[in-house]
């Protein structure tokens, strides 16, 4: 059976390979005074807050299962909007409010609505790697640019500008916009809001779009950055989510906030792609923004910055080089240069641990700790570089920490 050319462009999702061999051996190891400790996926420990729990049970308990519209419900975009108003003093009316079937529906929607065959769309490198995918899936080319620690591993308007246009590079293509992530997976680093303007302006200027993944926003720990791209202007797309901050990661619930005028397109794509969001997610998510939930929400923050405080200065100590200090999510992306070095002396082999997946799987069968290598995320020096993910308690943290300072020392 042909497979079709689209499909095979999408490279495998090595994030969720690793994640299944740390399951197989996880299994083995359980019974044993040696546990595995994953710190590999990006999924909070928590679950959703009671009163979300609640809502959701008496949605069906009453019955409300129905099809919503493919929009979502209005009562849940108006308590968005409120949100945008109360948290970041950002006016966001209803009617530009999409939600959708989890921030991935709403990125695949975004790209098949703005992507034409060909296009290409800049984005940093190291990024996350289904974005990409995204923009491949609707025809379009990922073309990712290198960044440095200086720069917060994030795209520049310079760097934008120098990209942009197919004599740049010789391709065939044209230059369509940016997709950015503020915070960003894997680095937990944000863009400055004046550099995030001068890169619009640059886009714009171009008759481009620029796409921002907002997802881990509500995650974010530094006042310089926890704010909305979309107080810059109404034309940048903006996606979010239920499942970081508001803790609701299986229930396939997110957002995005685009133009009024390219409402009535996403609305139309989305009832053909998958009808409407689950109802059932959407009446509990409608509890997210109950005072009692937004209270536990940044209780929860407040632990989730507790972990990273903690977790980062302990990672350098051991010789795995945080070079920028995360001001959202919950991840570390550490370089592992010399700490791939140091094993493999000890192992008695300087070449057995050449790069970061070899240090990922080591670090999994000898000190049962499950961490991410940074194959996944792009190929300018990636390969140097582990991602950790600190939505682990605290004392998962600390016992990760003690195993690889056992391994490495």
């Amino acid at each position: 059976m042909k497979i079709s050319s689209r499909a095979q462009r999408i490279e495998p999702f090595y994030v969720m390979e690793v994640a299944k061999a740390a399951q197989a051996l996880a299994r083995e190891v359980a019974h044993t005074d040696s546990p595995m400790v994953f710190l590999n996926i990006g999924e909070p420990d928590f679950t959703a807050p009671p009163r979300v729990q609640e809502a959701a049970c008496k949605a069906v308990h009453d019955g409300l299962t129905h099809y919503t519209q493919a929009t979502g419900m209005l009562e849940l975009r108006e308590r968005i909007s409120h949100w945008y108003l109360q948290r970041f003093n950002v006016k966001v009316p209803a009617n530009r409010i999409v939600v959708t079937a989890g921030a991935s529906a709403a990125l695949q929607l975004a790209c098949l609505a703005l992507i034409e065959s060909g296009d290409e769309i800049l984005m940093p490198d190291p990024s996350y790697p289904c974005n990409r995918h995204f923009v491949s899936a609707a025809d379009g080319t990922a073309v990712l640019i290198p960044t440095t620690a200086a720069e917060r591993f994030q795209l520049s308007a310079d760097k934008v500008q120098a990209a942009w246009g197919m004599k740049t590079r010789g391709r065939t293509g044209s230059t369509r916009g940016v997709l950015l992530a503020s915070p960003s997976n894997p680095t937990g680093t944000s863009i400055h809001p004046d550099e995030l303007r001068r890169i619009h302006t640059v886009v714009s200027n171009k008759g481009g779009i620029t796409l921002v993944d907002e997802i881990y926003l509500g995650l974010s720990y530094d006042p310089q950055y926890g704010q909305t791209a979309l107080a810059l202007d109404d034309d940048i797309i903006s996606i979010n989510s239920f499942s970081k901050y508001f803790n609701m990661t299986g229930w396939r619930l997110g957002w995005m906030v685009v133009p009024v005028r390219i409402v009535p397109v996403i609305e139309r794509l989305a009832q053909n792609l998958y009808i409407c969001p689950s109802t059932i997610a959407q009446y509990a998510a409608l509890a997210c923004f109950e005072a009692e939930s937004i209270a536990e929400y940044e209780r929860r923050r407040a632990e989730f910055k507790a972990r990273r405080d903690y977790f980062i200065p302990a990672l350098n100590a051991l010789g795995l080089s945080v070079p920028v200090m995360p001001d959202g999510a919950f991840y570390a992306w550490a370089d592992c240069s010399a700490a791939c070095k140091k094993l493999g002396q000890k192992l008695g082999n300087d070449a057995s641990v050449k790069d970061s997946w070899d240090l990922a799987f080591e670090i999994m069968k000898r000190a049962h700790v499950a961490v991410t290598p940074g194959r996944d995320f792009g190929v300018a020096n990636t390969h140097n570089f582990i991602r950790f993910s600190t939505a682990s308690s605290m004392p998962q943290l600390k016992v990760a920490i003690e195993r690889l300072k056992a391994l490495l020392s």
